[in-house]
């Protein structure tokens, strides 16, 4: 790790100042960064530390009736706040599905949305890698690519989004808060999360000095919260990434469905909504092999990009899954191993 320079910032304008130079990085929780710092994948000239920024911070209900949250608000909190899990049960599932709790103490909002793709040969920097360097090669491709996407990719890049967390938040149109050097502008995270295409390899779409402030989730995001769930599949439950997983919500009316929301993890560079089973879904009473049609139609178009092939079948098979859990209902209290396959359907973590 080569000498760089720190500044811990005091304010919002002071950050970005800092932030603009060519080579800075900016700090938060540091979950991602140094772990890329000491891989020797990221080698910032500047760190600039925003952990103090009390502009980032808090959780608030908007005018229109959106929900806000600041870029710092720490996993553990945000999953552990009352309100928010009453009214995002899923979201919170899958925020304490993810890493550790010791991470998740220390890990932010911020930095869940840009963490990096847990592809090996992305961490090994004596592999060729389009991420690390467009142009450089891909070495994923013919190696050992058990984890790598079925979805989505092209030769360019075949590495998933690793979180959990923005699973959910695709699933009900959550929206990016960014600042920078031009002013402050709000993306879909949809859009913020780039797939790879012919020429590039995709990933966070932030430019140089560019800094995520916060997170918004429209208003009707809340109405979902009787029937949402989202499921992991993992090697082991203690902390792992996901091989696939599946955020399913359903807005019922008397017993039909009248509007769905599906999204899956670990098959594509970024959580991937599925808009045609969610229409397959809307109006139609649920059934086991309407939820089945569903999660079929979510792997349309999926092909192996390696030694995956399994993948297609685990992710249609979780999807369908989730959607029946979501079907009976949002329980009462987290499952004590929240989003595993293997939970009891009851535990000791109340949603509220």
């Amino acid at each position: 790790m080569r000498a760089f320079d720190y500044v811990r910032a005091t304010s919002l304008v002071e950050a970005l100042e800092a932030g603009a130079s060519q080579g800075a990085r900016f700090l938060a929780g540091g979950t991602n960064l140094l772990d890329l710092m000491k891989a020797g994948v990221a080698d910032p000239a500047r760190i600039v530390d925003i952990s103090r920024l009390p502009e980032l911070g808090g959780i608030e209900t908007l005018e229109d009736g959106s929900l806000r949250i600041g870029a710092l608000v720490r996993n553990a909190d945000l999953a552990r706040d009352p309100a928010f899990a009453s009214a995002f049960p899923a979201i919170c599932e899958a925020l304490l599905s993810g890493a550790s709790a010791q991470i998740r103490n220390s890990a932010t909002v911020g930095g869940n949305l840009l963490q990096q793709t847990r592809c090996a040969y992305f961490y090994d920097p004596m592999s060729a890698c389009n991420r690390r360097e467009n142009g450089a090669g891909c070495d994923a491709i013919g190696g050992e690519t058990a984890g790598h996407a079925v979805l989505g990719w092209t030769p360019r890049c075949i590495a998933t989004h690793a979180s959990d967390f923005c699973v959910p938040l695709v699933a009900l149109d959550a929206v990016v808060q960014i600042a920078g050097p031009d002013g402050t502008r709000e993306t879909a995270l949809a859009d913020f999360l780039r797939l790879p295409d012919a020429e590039t390899p995709g990933g966070a779409a932030l430019g140089q000095g560019e800094l995520v402030t916060g997170l918004r989730l429209p208003a009707e995001a809340r109405s979902f919260a009787a029937n949402a769930r989202y499921l992991k599949l993992r090697e082991r439950t203690s902390f792992a990434f996901a091989l696939v997983s599946a955020a399913a919500m359903l807005r019922m009316e008397g017993d039909r469905i009248a509007e769905a929301r599906l999204a899956l993890g670990g098959v594509a560079a970024r959580p991937w909504r599925v808009s045609a089973a969610e229409a397959h879904l809307a109006g139609a009473a649920p059934s086991d092999a309407l939820l089945a049609e569903a999660a079929a139609l979510a792997l349309q178009g999926a092909e192996p990009s390696g030694e995956n092939a399994y993948k297609i079948d685990l992710a249609r098979r979780v999807a369908t899954r989730a959607l029946m859990l979501a079907t009976a209902g949002t329980p009462a209290k987290i499952p004590a191993l929240p989003s595993s396959v293997f939970a009891p359907s009851e535990g000791a973590s109340a949603h509220a």
